[in-house]
């Protein structure tokens, strides 16, 4: 998705939509096909087998945890993975946006991932159940459920990315914990989890509060009072063993965190902690 969530979910909130049409289907393992899509946006919700969506050439596989988007009369390429029967509901959509939105939803194709929600399945069952019943009320529920699954997409979709990031922040937290006495350079530790240094200062900012120069700084410093307070190792020892080779800048950053140098650190809370 080349475009913030938030973005999308303006789009939906400034305009004027309404459903045109919500379908089942079900389609047998292997099959495949090209053709175009309906004249109007719609999602893809999967809800049992694989498949490969591409739409203008762009691929998507569906996942019961995943929703995909597709734009009005796109080229569309459908097949079905595996052995298994590809079945998923469709909703289509029209809508009635300004020039000024940044998104213009006809015309664009992506995927969110929604995760597990069993309120999002149940809405969507009772969605398909009533587009196909008669009357006015009918007609009102299937424009309310509609919103109700927009609504709860989007929580999902931000949940799982709040979720993801929290994940990868773990992941490069611990790292460099188990790491911290060796050269990190920050270009290279951003490298390594394949995301730029704007990335990992905003993932660090989000969950630690500082840069991650900052958060290896402060792990450094805190092993190295966790050894001066339990063990005998020199203090020349303690700062080669946290990843310092001069003491003298160890010892001067040291007392820039904690307001003690080293020695004064381990006289005074060695015994009283």
């Amino acid at each position: 998705m080349d475009f913030a969530l938030n973005q999308l979910v303006e789009c939906f909130t400034t305009s004027s939509f309404h459903v045109q049409g919500v379908y089942r289907y079900k389609v047998v393992a292997g099959k495949q096909g090209r053709q175009s899509s309906a004249p109007f946006p719609g999602f893809i919700f999967p809800i049992g087998g694989k498949a490969q969506f591409d739409f203008n050439g762009t691929s998507y596989l569906t996942d019961v945890q995943k929703v995909i988007h597709g734009g009005a009369e796109m080229k569309l390429d459908k097949k079905v993975i595996g052995s298994t029967e590809l079945q998923y509901i469709s909703v289509l959509y029209d809508i009635k946006q300004k020039s000024t939105d940044a998104i213009f939803l006809p015309d664009v194709h992506f995927e969110l991932e929604s995760g597990q929600s069993p309120r999002l399945k149940g809405l969507i069952n009772r969605l398909w159940k009533v587009s196909h019943m008669p009357g006015a009320i009918s007609a009102f529920q299937k424009e309310t459920l509609f919103r109700c699954i927009l609504e709860e997409m989007f929580v999902c979709a931000e949940n799982q990315a709040v979720s993801g990031d929290n994940s990868v922040f773990s992941k490069i937290s611990c790292y460099i914990q188990d790491n911290y006495a060796d050269e990190m350079p920050i270009s290279e530790l951003a490298e390594l989890y394949e995301m730029n240094t704007n990335q990992l200062y905003y993932l660090f900012y989000k969950y630690a509060g500082m840069g991650p120069g900052d958060y290896l700084i402060a792990y450094r410093l805190n092993r190295a009072k966790e050894l001066l307070l339990t063990t005998d190792s020199a203090i020349h020892q303690i700062s080669n063993e946290v990843g310092y080779v001069d003491p003298l800048y160890f010892s001067r950053i040291f007392k820039k965190h904690f307001g003690f140098p080293p020695s004064e650190m381990r006289k005074k809370f060695r015994n009283n902690p």
